[in-house]
């Protein structure tokens, strides 16, 4: 009989950012990079999480020692990408995070709807990516470069907002892609589902220029950044 093949011994990681205060609220953190995204967004600045046969990063058990010792010392450990859903060992790996003493927090792009609710139990705070107004299909499959990425956004936003746990909703946007007009209809969108914590943040070139050019002085509009602190109770703008 052929060999078994072993069970994964834990996520396959693709990075690590031993300590940050930004990636959860109010939070010391240590972010857990997953490899594997299978969308190709222009202005993805984690290019090299994308394939999932990429060489593999710190092993998870030698991780989860180095945890052991960061106790006291980090509130919670985030779960990014790539896209940290498409690894079947991910609620393992949250489970053995909680039980070590630290809170939980996912970054996802909402590809994978069914995996996301099943882990949202799990977390205590979510980063959900919006790439575009959820009624233009064809505009999310110009971002990501695939089909359908619209419809896995729109149900794994209604499984956040149902699910009632903390999180922030955040689009990375640049003027090539959504000019003020589609931005105040992506918001627009998810303020009347019931979001009500927004951040805009500004694409990051990657390389001298990065593939969309630089992103002027006036981009947003004064007008719409009034209109989205308006629509959110809380809002933020990432620039830089």
């Amino acid at each position: 009989m052929p060999a078994t093949a072993p069970a994964p011994a834990g996520p396959r990681i693709g990075g690590l950012t031993p300590f940050t205060s930004i990636d959860y609220p109010g939070k010391l953190s240590a972010v857990v990079y997953l490899q594997g995204c299978p969308w190709r967004c222009a202005y993805c600045h984690n290019q090299h999480l994308q394939a999932r046969d990429a060489p593999a990063g710190p092993d998870w058990s030698a991780l989860g020692t180095w945890l052991q010792g960061r106790r006291g010392l980090l509130d919670a450990v985030v779960f990014s990408g790539g896209e940290p859903t498409l690894d079947g060992s991910l609620p393992q790996a949250m489970d053995e995070v909680r039980a070590m003493g630290f809170a939980v927090g996912l970054h996802s792009a909402g590809m994978y709807p069914r995996r996301l609710r099943a882990v949202l139990s799990r977390a205590d705070w979510v980063g959900l990516d919006v790439k575009a107004p959820l009624d233009d299909d064809a505009l999310h499959q110009r971002i990501t470069g695939v089909a359908g990425s619209a419809a896995s956004v729109r149900q794994s936003l209604l499984a956040l907002l149902d699910s009632g746990v903390p999180h922030e909703l955040r689009t990375t946007a640049h003027p090539a892609q959504l000019d003020d007009a589609a931005l105040l209809r992506l918001a627009d969108g998810v303020a009347a589902r019931g979001a009500r914590h927004y951040a805009l943040q500004l694409a990051r070139p990657v390389g001298p220029l990065g593939p969309l050019g630089p992103i002027g002085p006036d981009y947003p509009a004064p007008s719409t950044l009034a209109r989205l602190q308006g629509l959110f109770e809380s809002f933020t703008l990432r620039a830089g």
